[in-house]
C-alpha cells in the first residue's frame, strides 16, 4: 500500500483558523498629528496629576479648611501661592501641595508653546520652509511675551 496524500481542500472546507490566520498587532507609524495629539493628551494629564496631587496635599495636611472659613480664605489669599518660578520649584521639593498646584498650572500654560515648538520641529523635517517660518515667528512671540511679562 502506498501513503495516500490528501487532496488539497477548498477554502470553504478548511477550519476558520486556517482560512483566517490571528492578524498581529500593527505598529502605527508616527505622523505628525499623533505626536502633537500625544504631547497634548500627555502635558494636560500631568498637570491634571499635578494639579490634583496639590490639593489633596493641602487638605490632607490642613483639614481646618474644610470647617473653618477663616482657614480657608488664608489659603485663598493671594499671598499665600507662591508667585515665582525658584518658589514653585522649592516648594515642590519640600512638597507643598499649593507648589504642586502652581507647577500643574505652569505645566499647562507651557504646553501650547511645546505643541508650537514640535510643530516648527516637524516643518522643518518636512522641508516646509513657509511653515517653518511662520511657526517660528509665532513661537517667538510667545517666548518673547514670558519674558517680558510679568506680574506685580
Amino acid at each position: 500500500m502506498s501513503p495516500q496524500v490528501p487532496e488539497p481542500r477548498a477554502p470553504e472546507e478548511l477550519p476558520a483558523a486556517a482560512v483566517h490566520p490571528v492578524a498581529l498587532p500593527e505598529t502605527v507609524p508616527l505622523t505628525p498629528e499623533l505626536l502633537i495629539s500625544q504631547l497634548l493628551r500627555g502635558g494636560v494629564l500631568l498637570s491634571l496629576s499635578l494639579v490634583t496631587c496639590g490639593m489633596v496635599m493641602t487638605f490632607f495636611r490642613h483639614p481646618d479648611y474644610f470647617s473653618s472659613p477663616d482657614a480657608l480664605q488664608r489659603l485663598t489669599s493671594p499671598d499665600s501661592a507662591p508667585h515665582r518660578l525658584s518658589d514653585v520649584f522649592e516648594g515642590v521639593m519640600a512638597v507643598r501641595g499649593q507648589s504642586f498646584v502652581m507647577a500643574g498650572l505652569l505645566v499647562m500654560i507651557t504646553v501650547p508653546v511645546l505643541r508650537v515648538a514640535l510643530s516648527l520641529s516637524i516643518f522643518r523635517a518636512q522641508r516646509d520652509r513657509a511653515y517653518a517660518a511662520i511657526t517660528t515667528g509665532v513661537l517667538a512671540l510667545l517666548l518673547l511675551a514670558f519674558l517680558l511679562g510679568g506680574v506685580e
